[in-house]
């Protein structure tokens, strides 16, 4: 059956509670989410019939270009921008490259400053082109820290602002402990100073009541497939008047911000699934916050302070983002023992195999080394059911306790 409030029919579905689901349930829609059918069905034509290349002036190309041009009116609809305001991209962390080193470039081009203020916890997209600007091209990072919930003080990025600040880029929402920054204090303050803001919102599209018109953001990331949306398309607000020096070149599709044939049929998909997310967007924040709070509830009465903890912000988070730490154990094993026991989910832990590392997103928390290893988070979506979530309840520390007899009898 379909869901009354959203029409949308799940992948799995599972209304058992045991220990082992009867089918594999999906808590990972921070990750990504499963594409709406009629976003599928919004994108067909443009595969089919209207295959032709936007930048043609034949017949099929102006068709293409029409999908093109209405996807992009869309979105600037929905946002409430212009449509010159809003770029495809490949991803969103490709918004947030094209958005931080193209703001910087341009500034230095200029000579409006050459420094740049962003937080730890940024997702590496963030963190990395910060990184490179300051070491390969000579750039000035200024990277604040958070607090116990993952909370960036405006106090402090107030501080770091200096006379030769360009660009502040701070997350709407972190995606691995799901707190919510406060991003519109924060771009008050850069706009009251002359500084640039940019925020990655790419978690945060159920969260925000988009004007984009009064919203004090310069540059905004989106990724649709975090909204049921295709993947290998991105969204890059750029406010009318913010100059941008793209990193690639060839081509002027996209204002000449980013070169190559434009991909028609995922922009109306990422149009077609913005439309959907906002459409239902109150009732989606209430379905998620309805689920995520049981998880958080059901995992903090199974488990013992000193083996698990809640991390995040314990009101200002993501509504369908419930995210742990469980002391002494590795994220890729706890990854490997929920999969086997039906339950796919994300750790907290930038692990690769065979050479597991701490979380810096929990390490700037504060957190000791003895639960930074071990970061869990799950994540709600749409078609998640509260079924799935009882029968999660149910598998979950029975997985973490076989973990915990395997770990133990090894060490």
């Amino acid at each position: 059956s379909t869901s009354p409030v959203f029409d949308f029919q799940p992948l799995h579905r599972s209304n058992q509670v045991n220990s082992m689901p009867d089918q594999p349930i999906y808590l990972d829609h921070s990750a990504t989410t499963p594409v709406d059918p009629r976003v599928i069905e919004a994108m067909l034509p443009f595969w089919t019939a209207a295959y032709g290349n936007p930048s043609s002036v034949h017949h099929f190309g102006r068709g293409a270009k029409q999908g093109l041009e209405t996807a992009r009116r869309t979105i600037a609809d929905l946002l409430q921008c212009r449509p010159a305001e809003i770029v495809f991209t490949g991803s969103g962390s490709e918004s947030d490259n094209l958005a931080i080193r193209g703001a910087m470039l341009a500034a230095r081009q200029s000579g409006r400053g050459n420094h740049l203020i962003t937080s730890l916890i940024e997702h590496e997209a963030v963190l990395g082109t910060a990184e490179q600007l300051r070491d390969l091209f000579g750039f000035d990072v200024t990277i604040v820290g958070v607090d116990r919930y993952g909370r960036v003080d405006p106090a402090e990025i107030a501080a770091a602002i200096r006379p030769d600040t360009v660009l502040i880029s701070i997350m709407a929402a972190n995606n691995e402990i799901g707190t919510v920054q406060p991003f519109r204090e924060i771009g008050v303050l850069a706009r009251d100073r002359g500084v640039l803001f940019h925020s990655d919102a790419v978690q945060a599209v159920h969260l925000i009541d988009w004007n984009l018109r009064e919203l004090p953001v310069d540059l905004l990331s989106l990724a649709p497939h975090k909204y049921c949306g295709p993947k290998g398309i991105g969204i890059l607000y750029v406010r009318e008047g913010v100059s941008l020096i793209p990193p690639n070149t060839g081509g002027g599709q996209e204002n000449g911000l980013r070169p190559g044939t434009s991909n028609v049929a995922f922009a109306v998909g990422a149009a077609r699934a913005l439309e959907l997310a906002l459409a239902n967007q109150a009732a989606t924040q209430a379905h998620d916050r309805r689920l995520r709070d049981r998880l958080i509830a059901g995992l903090t009465a199974a488990f013992p302070l000193d083996e698990m903890m809640v991390t995040g912000h314990p009101t200002e988070r993501l509504s369908h983002h419930a995210s742990f730490s469980f002391k002494g154990l590795n994220g890729n094993e706890m990854l490997i023992q929920l999969d086997a026991a039906g339950i796919a989910a994300s750790s907290g832990s930038a692990c690769s195999s065979g050479n597991p590392e701490p979380s810096p997103v929990l390490q700037a928390l504060g957190l000791s080394p003895e639960w930074t290893f071990g970061g869990l988070r799950l994540t709600v979506g749409r078609q998640t059911t509260e079924g799935e979530i009882e029968a999660a309840l149910a598998a979950i520390p029975e997985a973490i306790r076989r973990l915990r007899q395997f770990t133990a009898s090894f060490s």
